[in-house]
């Protein structure tokens, strides 16, 4: 710029001997300006590690680039507090969760999209829009007509705040940061700030804002321009990409093609130069052992989602001094192993230096200009120019080719990346099952099961409701994913004291990454793979894969936990949960409904304006003693019936040989109903296992002579009877 300053005001003061000498100057100056070293460009990292300190220079994002941005803006965190568990003799828990709402500027010049967002290296947002963590977003994309943020207005008042335009911008509103360690994450964006590849000349001419221009034909997939200069920005570019820098007389031009070579005449060699005397010219070379034998340019991969990528380049020799390049550009690996070969072979040519004189005709020289030398071969780049006692010195670099555009063997390096899996819709299950460990429960215990039809969904919040969808109150997120699916064919019905040989159930699971495998009779002694299919407990000892989703499901337990009553009402497309401690919300319902109804709210990230939800009745098998097994009835010689049963225990599901179930409620009650073929039906209570129907209460019924008995026996718990029944017939 200084050239074109110079070369302007010495033409309007002296003609055109003023204009070369202003011209001359002004290259000086440019040089100083331009020169090669203490260059302050981007390190990868500025790209890389997000940072939000006072005065932080931002990017011009061209092309497409995974930019980190900086956080510009940020309330304080939003703590919200959830009351789970607590009933008879039992703590609450009370549980915390945090969001954040901050904004993010991206680049200092318009961009077009943003499409993927990573938060601590893990993807936030899917190339399909999606997001994998719960968060609002809006994108500002740097118009210069883009309106205030409401949400920053509502905290910073209107009149205080900025519309950020020019600046492409990203607002997070209420963003969830359970997975972030409960903070705000460090964000990367992909951004798209032009359609397609950008060229040399596109950057260099928006960076000096058209008084810099270029014929370069070099284009790349993306680049930062971030520097505390002009000059640090652009030197970026030129320390990576062989580009020369001539001065016209009207502005900076930057060509990365060689132009045409000026033959200097012999005779106008070695100009008069004071006390030196006449001399034609001198040339010097580098010491091999001050050049470097190594070039480590680091880039941006986008084969590895744009993580840093790191090309070599180096030639063998006794000693190895390493030249690092930061180029904040996006190449494939083979374009930057290119670039890298290409260095190396122009630090080698280029150590051969020369010195030049020439008398007052050698003003029209400028740097970047080629010339050729008598009796030497090559061609040469003027470097630098100096005026010293009514003579020109030039400073001439040997200049080699511009090297292959692509390398033939490259690797992008071993592609670490977070999978792009869509979180797709919930699918939702509330269990009302028998108590599944051997606490002794004081209020109905309901469980949540909840997963995605596509192995990409994580967890969605829970609400519940016991009156009815009056009120619903939060229970926090969803346990880890469940592995569900439902039956493909009807189950049979079969025993449940033995192993069943005979019947099998295929039944097909959400996505492919669920998975079930078969486990050995001690395993299955060990309660391993129990699972619901409708509403009966079971275990499977073999599980066949059959593809698509599908197993085969054989060798089982059936009934488990006393839900043989189920046995008999399986139909196709029923349930079915591999039923995991670990995959499960619990709801502990007050006492007072059992009897009524919950309806469960599940919203994830699939489920933003219509959450999935799931009601049943609250039967409260987890405080319901099961029902009595191995009911019997024998005549007695006095003519009296005696009806028996065995007891079962909430706390008594271990075989344990030699002793009987303990009881597990305040007293042993039971209910027992005696429905005769004929004549009135009975209903009595007892408090022990048994009970005897005699002659005396027949004849009042009218049952003296009936032979047909029908029995239904409940245990009367503590908190509620057992459900459904014991039923029996007899014929006596």
């Amino acid at each position: 710029m200084a050239t074109l300053i110079l070369s302007t005001a010495g033409s309007l003061l002296f003609g055109p001997v003023g204009g070369s000498i202003g011209a001359i100057i002004g290259q000086q100056v440019d040089n100083t300006l331009f020169k090669p070293k203490g260059r302050e460009g981007p390190r990868l990292n500025d790209l890389r590690l997000q940072t939000s300190a006072y005065g932080t220079p931002l990017p011009k994002i061209f092309g497409t680039m995974r930019v980190a941005g900086t956080v510009v803006w940020a309330t304080d965190l939003q703590e919200d507090r959830n009351r789970e568990g607590g009933g008879k003799g039992r703590p609450s828990t009370t549980t915390y969760s945090y969001s954040a709402s901050f904004a993010v500027a991206l680049s200092a010049r318009p961009i077009r999209a943003v499409r993927r967002i990573w938060a601590d290296g893990k993807l936030l947002r899917g190339a399909a829009g999606d997001f994998k963590s719960e968060t609002g977003l809006r994108l500002y994309l740097g118009e210069e007509d883009q309106a205030v943020d409401p949400l920053i207005a509502s905290a910073e008042g209107a009149a205080g705040t900025p519309a950020y335009r020019g600046l492409a911008l990203a607002v997070f509103e209420n963003c969830q940061l359970a997975d972030f360690g409960n903070r705000i994450p460090s964000l990367t964006f992909e951004l798209e700030a032009d359609s397609g590849s950008v060229s040399f000349a596109d950057i260099v001419g928006e960076l000096g804002d058209g008084d810099i221009v270029s014929d370069s034909d070099t284009a790349l997939t993306g680049y930062a321009a971030h520097g505390e200069s002009l000059r640090a920005a652009i030197e970026s570019l030129t320390a990576a990409l062989p580009h020369y820098r001539r001065d016209d007389p009207s502005r900076l031009f930057f060509s990365n093609a060689v132009g045409p070579a000026v033959s200097l005449d012999a005779d106008t060699l070695g100009a008069q130069a004071g006390e030196q005397g006449d001399h034609r010219y001198r040339t010097d070379r580098q010491g091999a052992d001050r050049a470097a034998r190594e070039i480590v340019l680091r880039y941006y991969e986008p084969a590895r989602d744009y993580q840093t990528g790191v090309q070599r380049a180096w030639m063998d020799g006794p000693l190895r001094s390493v030249e690092r390049i930061d180029l904040p550009a996006t190449l494939s690996a083979g374009r930057a192993k290119a670039i890298a070969e290409s260095r190396l072979e122009r630090r080698w040519i280029e150590q051969a230096a020369a010195t030049i004189r020439l008398p007052w005709s050698g003003l029209t020289l400028r740097p970047g200009d080629i010339v050729r030398i008598p009796d030497i071969a090559g061609e040469w780049r003027v470097a630098g120019f100096g005026l010293e006692r009514m003579a020109v010195s030039l400073d001439l670099v040997r200049i080699g080719s511009a090297g292959p555009a692509f390398a033939d063997t490259a690797s992008p390096g071993r592609i670490v990346s977070d999978p792009d899996l869509e979180h797709g819709p919930t699918r939702l299950h509330l269990l009302d099952l028998p108590a599944l460990d051997e606490s002794l429960h004081a209020v109905p215990q309901l469980l949540a099961v909840a997963a995605g039809v596509s192995s990409g969904w994580r967890s969605a919040a829970l609400e519940a409701s016991f009156d009815g969808g009056a009120t619903f109150e939060s229970l926090g997120r969803t346990a880890a994913p469940a592995i569900l699916g439902e039956a493909r064919y009807t189950l049979g019905p079969s025993q449940s004291a033995m192993f069943d040989a005979r019947t099998a159930v295929e039944v097909e699971l959400l996505h492919e990454d669920m998975w079930l495998t078969g486990v050995g009779d001690e395993a299955l002694a060990g309660g391993a793979n129990l699972a619901l299919l409708g509403d009966e407990l079971f275990q499977f000892g073999l599980a066949e894969a059959l593809g698509a989703n599908r197993f085969r499901l054989s060798r089982l337990l059936r009934g488990r936990r006393g839900t043989e009553w189920a046995m008999a009402g399986h139909a196709a497309g029923e349930r079915f949960v591999l039923v995991d401690a670990g995959a499960a919300k619990t709801l502990n319902a007050p006492a007072s409904a059992l009897g009524g109804s919950v309806e469960l709210l599940a919203t994830g990230l699939g489920e933003a304006d219509s959450p999935v939800s799931a009601s049943a009745l609250i039967v409260g098998r987890s405080v319901r003693p099961p029902a009595p097994v191995h009911l019997s009835a024998e005549r007695r010689a006095d003519g009296g019936v005696r009806f028996a049963w065995v007891r079962r225990s909430r706390l008594g599901w271990a075989w344990t040989s030699g002793s009987d179930v303990p009881l597990a409620e305040e007293a042993e009650r039971w209910r027992i109903v005696i429905t005769p073929a004929s004549g009135t039906a009975r209903t009595v209570e007892t408090a022990a296992a048994e009970y005897v129907y005699g002659a005396a209460e027949q004849l009042a019924d009218g049952t003296e002579a009936v032979a047909d008995f029908t029995i239904a026996v409940v245990q009367l718990g503590t908190i509620a009877e057992s459900y459904p029944p014991a039923r029996a017939a007899f014929t006596l």
